[in-house]
């Protein structure tokens, strides 16, 4: 009989929050079964080592209180640490601050901003067992109660799935010689759980400038090719990235359709009255993200050992699809404005509104016509009435734009 692998502990020494997730997420992607800890300074990994000794470190070279070399430095003093594996990661690629690491013999030396891929295939090497396959947990279900299940995990779940196996194109990208911003937007503009969680890292506390990003391209421009390309690598690699239950999946597919849907008849919109299309297209794409979130949960259920009808996913998602987009809005911190404009979509309420929030909300009165109506019967709805939009105006809205397959 094959004695059981014993669970790698592994310490993550890095202060910014996004970009210890992805190294977590490229830890748990090499092996499930990975106990993965994180800290925000050297200090604290210096205690943590010193508490209990990891089976490998990923430490920032420009942690607070402690920089990474010396952390690596501190570990090596230790007698029964000289081989533990210590990835130092580190904005200092000149020649000095190299040759000062190399005698304290860190297992790999990256330079900022990482190539995730690269990192990824270090990780296999030294986390892998040569012929054993380590499977990761299956996740334990707290609770017997679906709905009890589902008011637990929605102030903390991982978003959307993504609608396509990125994959393997995001890695073949981080290996290519280049690649423009303007590449990177066609291939990614339409998942939104990709551009949510590219437009939430722009506007980071690590990222942030003052102006708020609002689009994907914003966002791209801000964070730079390489540094998206390793977060979109991040989501990738995520447990339930796709769906694997064939009804949740397809359920999925069809909110992908309606969310790009949406986001292209406000872009036609808003550039026929001249506003801003791009982030007319954003909230257009972003608006379902709730229910495409409540999807990968039910799927999570589905993992932990859950039963799942038909009815209870018809009934989870009228109740509870927008209560889960709301609190990832929230979470993920997308900047108000764009907030405001994917609830427009919704309701308009009352107060003054940006001609932008309009075309939202008359996008979803178009999404909504009977088959057996023309755009012309919108004339009187009060989005359009705000932005005066003649039954001639509303007559040119390409069909395909609204009407559903």
């Amino acid at each position: 009989m094959t004695a059981p692998v014993a669970a790698p502990e592994i310490l993550i020494a890095e202060a910014n929050p996004w970009t210890a997730d992805l190294l977590a997420q490229l830890v748990l992607d090499v092996r499930g079964d990975a106990v993965v800890t994180k800290v925000a300074d050297g200090q604290a990994a210096l205690a943590r080592c010193r508490r209990r000794l990891p089976d490998l470190v990923i430490a920032d070279g420009e942690l607070a209180a402690l920089d990474g070399v010396e952390l690596l430095r501190q570990v090596r003093r230790h007698p029964r640490t000289p081989a533990l594996p210590f990835i130092l990661i580190s904005r200092h690629t000149d020649a000095r601050s190299v040759r000062a690491a190399l005698p304290l013999a860190p297992t790999a030396y990256l330079a900022k901003p990482f190539n995730a891929e690269i990192l990824r295939q270090r990780l296999q090497g030294l986390l892998q067992v040569p012929g054993v396959a380590v499977l990761p947990p299956r996740p334990a279900l707290l609770v017997s109660d679906l709905n009890e299940y589902l008011d637990g995990v929605r102030e903390e779940g991982q978003g959307a799935p993504l609608l396509g196996d990125l994959r393997d194109a995001v890695a073949r990208s981080l290996q290519a010689a280049e690649l423009s911003l303007g590449e990177l937007e066609q291939e990614f503009v339409r998942d939104p759980q990709i551009t949510a969680r590219l437009i939430a890292a722009a506007n980071s506390g690590a990222e942030h400038r003052g102006v708020a990003c609002q689009t994907l391209s914003q966002a791209l421009q801000r964070l730079g090719v390489a540094r998206s390309l390793n977060l979109v690598l991040g989501l990738a690699v995520q447990r339930n990235a796709l769906l694997q239950d064939p009804h949740l999946s397809e359920l999925a597919l069809l909110a992908g359709r309606q969310a790009q849907q949406s986001a292209e008849l406000a872009y036609w919109l808003a550039g026929r009255l001249g506003l801003d299309n791009e982030l007319c297209y954003t909230a257009g794409l972003l608006h379902n993200i709730g229910e495409l979130a409540l999807l990968r949960s039910l799927q999570d259920w589905l993992d932990a050992g859950g039963v799942l009808s038909n009815e209870q996913i018809d009934a989870a998602l009228r109740r509870r699809a927008a209560g889960f987009g709301s609190a990832l809005r929230i979470r993920w911190r997308l900047p108000f404005g764009l907030r405001e404009l994917i609830a427009a979509f919704y309701a308009l309420g009352s107060g003054v509104f940006s001609r932008e929030a309009l075309v939202l909300n008359l996008s979803a009165e178009f999404l909504a016509l009977p088959a057996n109506q023309g755009p012309e019967q919108l004339v009187e709805c009060r989005a359009a009435s705000m932005l005066r939009l003649s039954a001639a105006v509303l007559g040119q809205v390409p069909p395909s734009l609204f009407r559903r397959d």
